[in-house]
């Protein structure tokens, strides 16, 4: 998949370009339905799919103070595009400058002048330009001007679930994973490089895998049942999400610092400076303070029977 970093280096002239346009965040089951639309009405007319985003996330710029972790910051949105088999992404650069640009003049400076856009595909709510004013009708209303169709792709539904980011952002938020996995169309995916910890696992006879902390959206503290990939290998692991209460006492006016830790089973590598991707599947219990490591290691035993019996017993099945 080819990714053109602003609109400066859109140099090529693509054959036909079937485009869409958003933030995408999450590329979830909706946002899938676009792509296979983008890339169905290209195979129509041998043209190229496309995908316009635009990075920081708008909101990050216009209002920093509601902006919100992302489900899927810009290298995992990528390659999660890439796998929807979009052809080329170009994401262009958003700031205070750019939201200022009308609608109007964004669909003829860069949807016809540059692109030469032939099909756009939008979601049903999407909205562009200065102030959001820009929606489905003044694409439609422009298309007739510069000569490109319109199509709208209604909501998409999970049962009777509409499809949103927003809302699958709000089920891992509260822990629900499973749920929010139905509506991603995967298990929601953390990806991070494997530093230094406090070494305390492997004095518990667990020996962890930290995770470098980053900008995206965590689950709800806890422990969970995950699948590690690693090298091309798919690992069975647990996952501590929080701040180790057993090990960090409440501290007045001061927040605990925040960690992801991993235990894979059966693994025994060192890893430090390499990358994971941990898939969560289920959530097996909320975080606890333990009054003695014992009482903490005979709770990790029974986790790990708890997601061997119940979640990765069955994945073999």
């Amino acid at each position: 998949m080819q990714i053109i970093k602003g609109i400066k280096d859109l140099k090529e002239t693509y054959r036909n370009p079937v485009v869409t346009l958003g933030n995408f965040d999450g590329v979830h089951l909706g946002h899938q339905e676009i792509f296979r639309r983008v890339r169905e009405e290209a195979s129509k007319i041998h043209g190229e799919g496309m995908v316009i985003t635009f990075e920081p996330h708008p909101l990050k710029v216009l209002a920093p103070d509601k902006f919100f972790p992302m489900l899927t910051p810009f290298r995992k949105k990528m390659m999660l595009i890439e796998k929807s088999g979009i052809e080329t992404v170009l994401c262009i650069d958003f700031s205070l400058e750019f939201s200022e640009i009308s609608p109007s003049e964004f669909i003829k400076s860069i949807l016809a002048e540059r692109v030469k856009v032939k099909r756009v595909i939008i979601g049903y709510n999407y909205h562009f330009g200065e102030g959001q004013k820009g929606d489905a009708q003044t694409l439609i209303d422009a298309g007739k001007v510069f000569d490109f169709d319109v199509a709208v792709v209604e909501p998409f539904r999970v049962g009777q679930t509409v499809v949103s980011s927003s809302k699958i952002r709000d089920l891992i938020q509260r822990g629900e994973i499973e749920e929010a996995a139905r509506l991603l169309g995967r298990d929601y995916p953390i990806i991070g490089k494997v530093v230094e910890g406090a070494k305390r696992g492997q004095t518990l006879g667990f020996p962890t895998a930290n995770l470098e902390i980053s900008d995206e959206l965590y689950p709800k503290s806890g422990v969970y049942a995950v699948e590690v990939e690693w090298r091309q290998r798919r690992l069975n692991a647990l996952a501590s999400v929080g701040s180790n209460p057993t090990f960090f006492s409440e501290q007045s006016g001061r927040a605990n610092p925040v960690s992801i830790e991993v235990y894979i089973l059966n693994f025994s590598r060192n890893i430090y400076g390499e990358e994971l991707q941990i898939n969560f599947k289920r959530r097996i219990r909320d975080e606890v303070r333990f009054e003695s490591s014992s009482l903490l290691i005979e709770q990790i035993k029974k986790d790990i029977q708890w997601a061997e019996e119940n979640v990765f017993s069955k994945q073999e099945q």
